[in-house]
Order: structure tokens, then C-alpha cells, then sequence
């Protein structure tokens, strides 16, 4: 991989960036607990449990001696990534316990909804040595698992002073990121090496992160085409279609701040009578924010929370909305969890993300929910799997706003294009699923050494 060879790398001393890296924590510790109170005022979550982020709340009995496995998803997004590992991992080790540790309200609330009280929960500790210890105490974890992106130097070293495999699962590493890292020379390959194993998503992923220092490093590819969307979930977005009727429906989805302007900017410029945009930003302590974007851009909006406030009842008809009044434009998807149930309404999807230079959201959802896929020039974090989704027919890229609508105009006017796409995408993620269970197989195995 050409990137790999020719990025930068300079002599940085891991010593002194170790040393900068702590201090620059412990100015930044205080800041943040403020922080937490003013996100809290979009957000209550954040001022809830804050001393867990400190390494400070619940922790295991003493004579609790099962072995816990424990999953790092920062977000929503990361902890949704998860679920089929966790799953599998509690059905492989049903004698094992399950802490789940994140950073955002939002990731502790998915964490709820899909796991309730079937795991054990906790917000990770800032990545200063002493909190980190006081967590590791707490906890006594036998094995570590931590997702994608999420590389913690002081963690990272902390759990190899104390004896805790830790594992860098569903690993990716972009291009970009690669060069940032790579400027720290010998100080990066320290920190990459300190992991126990690396599981990447792609060969280019595991070349980068070899580079980089990573040892152990396998590829076991994506566990996001293992995520299937609930029944229920499915059967609440075909109540949602039945209510809101025959019309063109889109999907804009994980929108992020910014975009959800273009979005319906590209919307205006649409002319396709009677089409609804369901439109979901990324981020709830946003919704407000773009409920009053619709209004200032002239359109009749209607919120999903007050048009069907109860969950659908599958099989049952009970709970279905009335029908969706037909001069609403745009439904603001302001709920959680519920991604499945959109694109189980719509007619094509738009990924968020990705108009502008973000790094684009996850697409294979709903590759697997067999929805055409629109996407924006800005994929640098999923770009593997959006290049294999294009090539597969599966989903098409747009270059700006007027792009998104001609390509929008061209696929509704065209139903035997949006059905072979359609198809092109189920089979897509079809194709590619199996990485949790390779997974739980090589984790299995560390965990077994562990106990030894």
C-alpha cells in the first residue's frame, strides 16, 4: 500500500509524548467536567454518573470470580456495531459477564434498549493512569475489547501493566488518519503495539495499522453486515409506509450539523409531486436545532414522536399511526434506535456524513435492509465498504446537493433501476457477513489462555 510506504515519520520520543500527553489531561480533566454541565443543558445525560468518568461508581463484588468481558463503544453508532458480538459473546461464554463502557448518554441509552439489565454498564474514565487503574480495580476484566477507531495511549498501558488482554476489534484505519499517526513515528508504533490483538475490517486497515506499529493483527472483516434490524423494528417502518401511503419516500440518514441544509437544499430542487423526505440527524440533542431548519426553509414538517408517539405493535395492528397528512414534506425522525424502521419506509436512502468533508456514516445497514443507497464525495472513514457498495451496484455516488437531486429524481422516475438495486444491496450485505462469528472464535481462545 502505497500510503503505508511513503508517510512521514519523525523521531518524536515516546517518553516526552507520554509525559505531554498526561499533563495535557490533567489541564484538560477540569474543562471537562464543565463541559459536561453545559452539553447537559441540550443533553441531561451528561451530567448523570460523571464519576464513573472519573473511575469512581459501581464495580464487581469481591466474590464475584465469573470471568468479565469487557466491550468499549463509545457512541451510538459503535454500540450498535457491537451488538451482534456482544449477542454472540454472551451465548458462547454464558458463565462470563458483560460490562459495556462508553462515552456519550446517547451510547449508554442504546446500550439500554438493545441489552436492558443483561449486562453490566459504565462510562470509560478519562485516560489518566491513576482513573484508569481505579477502573481496572473496580472491575477486574479478563479480557478488553475496544471498537474501530478507539486507540487510548494511557489505557492502552494500563492494561498491559495490569494483565488485561486488550483487543483493537472491527478495526479501521483511513488514509488520512494513517498520516496524522504516522508523524509521531516510534511514539505511535509504541502505543499501536500494545495492544494484544488487532482484528481488522479490510487488508488495507491491517496494512496501515501494522505500519503503525500493531502487532497480531488478523483480518476478519466488518461486523456492521452482521447487524440485522430487529422484526418489530421492520414491522413498525411497513405500519409507518402503510400510514403514510403511496407516495416517493427518502430517507436522510445520521445527517450531521451543517448538512441537514443541503439536504434540503437538494430537496427543494427535487420536483417529484407528493415526495416526503424522512429526515434523521445523527444526534439528539439536535432535533430542535432541525426542526427549525425545516421551518426556515419553508416546508411543512411533522415530528415522529408526536405523529406516532407509540412503538407499533407487531402483528398485532394495535399502536398504527393515523395516516400522515399529505402536505407534510418533511417527517423529522427525532427518535433513537429506529434507523431500521426508516429505511423499512423508504424508498431509497441518503447516508449522512458524507456532503461534507466528515468522513461519511455507515451504509451497510441499509445495504442489509435491501434500500438503494445515495451517497456524498466525504466516505474517508467507510471507504472499503462504500467503493465495494458502488461496485456492487448497490449504491451510487453524488458529488453536491443538485447531484443528490437529480440522482433522487432519476431513481424515482425509474422503479426496475430502484428494484435491481435494491436486490444489488441485500446481496451486498449478504455476501459479506461473518465476521462476528470469526471473531468470538479468536476472542474465545484469548479468554480461554486467560484462564488457564
Amino acid at each position: 500500500m502505497s500510503g503505508a510506504a511513503s508517510a512521514p515519520a519523525a523521531p518524536f520520543s515516546a517518553v516526552v509524548l507520554r509525559a505531554i500527553y498526561r499533563a495535557m489531561w490533567w489541564i484538560v480533566a477540569p474543562l471537562a467536567v464543565l463541559r459536561l454541565y453545559i452539553r447537559s443543558r441540550r443533553e441531561r445525560g451528561y451530567r448523570e454518573h460523571i464519576g464513573e468518568r472519573f473511575g469512581r461508581g459501581p464495580a464487581r463484588r469481591p466474590d464475584d470470580l465469573a470471568p468479565l468481558i469487557w466491550v468499549h463503544a463509545v457512541s451510538v453508532g459503535e454500540t450498535r456495531a457491537a451488538q451482534p458480538l456482544i449477542e454472540a459473546l454472551m451465548k458462547a461464554h454464558p458463565d462470563a459477564r458483560l460490562l459495556i463502557t462508553h462515552m456519550t448518554p446517547s451510547g449508554r441509552a442504546t446500550g439500554i434498549d438493545l441489552f436492558g439489565d443483561r449486562v453490566l454498564r459504565s462510562y470509560l474514565p478519562y485516560d489518566l493512569p491513576h482513573l484508569v487503574r481505579r477502573f481496572l480495580r473496580a472491575w477486574r476484566p479478563s479480557l478488553g475489547i475496544v471498537m474501530e477507531t478507539e486507540v487510548w495511549p494511557t489505557l492502552i498501558d494500563e492494561c498491559k501493566h495490569a494483565d488485561v488482554p486488550l483487543v483493537l476489534t472491527n478495526a479501521r484505519m483511513s488514509e488520512r488518519s494513517y498520516r496524522r499517526a504516522a508523524r509521531f513515528g516510534r511514539a505511535v508504533r509504541e502505543v499501536f503495539g500494545g495492544f494484544t490483538r488487532v482484528l481488522a475490517q479490510t487488508p488495507s486497515d491491517a496494512e496501515r495499522l501494522t505500519a503503525l506499529g500493531a502487532r497480531n493483527v488478523a483480518v476478519l472483516g466488518n461486523l456492521k453486515f452482521d447487524m440485522t434490524a430487529p422484526p418489530e423494528l421492520v414491522a413498525r417502518g411497513q405500519a409507518w409506509r402503510a400510514a403514510i401511503g403511496e407516495r416517493p419516500v427518502w430517507v436522510a440518514a445520521s445527517t450531521r450539523e451543517g448538512e441537514e441544509t443541503l439536504v434540503l437544499r437538494a430537496f427543494a430542487a427535487l420536483n417529484v409531486p407528493d415526495a416526503l423526505l424522512i429526515l434523521v440527524p445523527r444526534h439528539p440533542q439536535r432535533f430542535d436545532e432541525v426542526s427549525a431548519l425545516i421551518a426556515a426553509a419553508g416546508m411543512t414538517g411533522a415530528r415522529r414522536s408526536v405523529w406516532a408517539p407509540k412503538p407499533v405493535a407487531a402483528g398485532s395492528g394495535a399502536d398504527v399511526p393515523a395516516r400522515l397528512a399529505s402536505n407534510v414534506q418533511v417527517l423529522l425522525g427525532d427518535s433513537m434506535g429506529e434507523l431500521g424502521a426508516y429505511y423499512a419506509a423508504a424508498d431509497l436512502a441518503f447516508i449522512g456524513g458524507s456532503l461534507l468533508p466528515l468522513g461519511g456514516q455507515n451504509l451497510i445497514e441499509a445495504c442489509a435492509a435491501g434500500v438503494p443507497v445515495l451517497i456524498g464525495p466525504h466516505t474517508f472513514n467507510f471507504t472499503q465498504a462504500t467503493n465495494d457498495a458502488i461496485a456492487a451496484g448497490a449504491a451510487l455516488r453524488v458529488d453536491d446537493p443538485h447531484g443528490l437531486a437529480r440522482a433522487l429524481r432519476e431513481l424515482f422516475a425509474d422503479k426496475p433501476r430502484r428494484i435491481a438495486m435494491s436486490e444489488a444491496a441485500a446481496a451486498f450485505a449478504a455476501r459479506h457477513r461473518g465476521a462476528t462469528e470469526r471473531t468470538v472464535k479468536v476472542l474465545g481462545a484469548l479468554l480461554e489462555d486467560r484462564e488457564t
